[in-house]
């Protein structure tokens, strides 16, 4: 059962993002802070030259590990020009304020390219 199927208000929808900039992160999606968002899927391409890539889920909010809130989804992964790496057949459900950046290094003028499709389900008020 997926978040959005829940008998709650939600829309898919799908971001993109360029990570252009080297040791820069560029943030692919924030979860907006009336939202619950379901993650389906997760296209990272690499489109300039071997650039190494790091994806990461900053968490807004965790609790658990007040010191280190972010998580790495794809870690110092080496890509060559052509290269990509699609996530799916998993879920990552993101928190309000929760985000998924993108950092390319090791190239002095990347190019990498994140898609994702999320569901946002509504957060009633009060």
């Amino acid at each position: 059962m997926t978040i959005y199927s829940q008998g709650k208000s939600a829309r898919p929808q799908s971001f993109h993002v360029s990570a252009t900039t080297e040791d820069v992160a560029a943030t692919l999606y924030t979860c907006p802070a009336n939202c619950r968002a379901e993650v389906s899927m997760l296209l990272i391409v690499n489109n300039n030259g071997n650039t190494t890539v790091d994806v990461t889920w900053e968490d807004a909010n965790n609790p658990s590990a007040p010191s280190d809130l972010s998580a790495s989804i794809l870690g110092s992964k080496n890509m060559i020009q052509g290269d990509y790496v699609l996530f799916t057949g998993a879920t990552l459900v993101l928190e309000p304020g929760d985000s998924i950046d993108i950092t390319p290094s090791g190239q002095a003028t990347p190019h990498i390219d994140g898609l994702c499709t999320v569901t946002e389900t509504f957060i009633p008020v009060g």
